[in-house]
């Protein structure tokens, strides 16, 4: 199973979780509409979180009051996960490989992580435990490049990000149309992730799998590029607290519609 972790996932998650944890933002109050009214999500159905890392979305589900399954690979990740969530069933385990039955569960959300495997593997194995007319959910947070300082931030971190699969380069796509699913109804919602630079800057970039992956001096030049952008920034320089803009986009897909 180790193999099919892709090596930035596997070296920067195993490393980082802690940093991960205080440096990726929440996601917007309209995903809990999202959830139960486009997936439908209740307590009478069952989701799979799937590359669910330390939990940042299984509260989310676990509001719906829907059985919630955690399926994650990076086992640093997943303790996380458990000391967060102790009531949860959390399992290692891949898309193309998740350890559950055939057509055990009515959703599979994949928040932050369906770029990681995109393939028509994943889907197959996805479509194999969904019920007929089951709901695969993705969701992605991203920076909002509409404000002018973002992409000088997304420019730092975009160029250390060799072969590793990303949101933004839309490759993800290339999985589907798949003969399993109908297909991807597509949402956006806006909302901001407000602190302390080092939390909501410097370390969401060091959670970056890629960034997290880097030798000890080569992440000190990474915080010395953030630090000279944000003293360029009237928007940023010299505040306590900041608000980094982000865009939430959510596909859903139906097995079978």
């Amino acid at each position: 199973m180790k193999d099919q972790v892709h090596h930035a996932a596997a070296a920067g998650y195993k490393v980082g979780a802690d940093t991960y944890v205080r440096g990726r933002p929440d996601y917007p109050p309209q995903v809990a509409d999202w959830l139960t009214e486009t997936l439908g999500l209740n307590a009478d159905k069952a989701v799979i979180d799937l590359g669910a890392g330390t939990g940042k979305f299984t509260g989310r589900l676990l509001a719906t009051g829907a059985q919630v399954i955690a399926v994650e690979p990076v086992a640093q990740m997943l303790e996380k996960l458990s000391a967060a969530f102790p009531d949860v069933l959390a399992v290692s385990g891949t898309a193309t490989d998740l350890p559950l039955p055939d057509a055990s569960v009515d959703v599979v959300i994949c928040a932050q992580a369906f770029h990681w495997f995109a393939s028509t593997e994943a889907l197959t194995e996805i479509a194999r435990v969904l019920k007929p007319g089951g709901k695969l959910g993705l969701v992605w947070n991203l920076r909002d490049t509409q404000v002018s300082w973002v992409p000088k931030l997304d420019a730092i971190v975009n160029a250390l990000e060799g072969d590793t699969p990303r949101y933004y380069t839309g490759a993800w796509r290339h999985a589907f149309p798949h003969a399993a699913f109908g297909p991807l109804q597509a949402q956006q919602f806006s909302h901001g992730h407000t602190g302390s630079p080092e939390d909501v800057i410097f370390n969401r970039v060091r959670s970056t799998s890629f960034v997290a992956a880097l030798p000890a001096a080569e992440r000190a030049k990474v915080d010395e590029q953030i630090s000279a952008m944000i003293a360029a920034e009237p928007e940023l320089r010299g505040r306590g607290v900041v608000t980094v803009p982000y865009v939430t986009a959510a596909f859903v897909a139906v097995k079978g519609g």
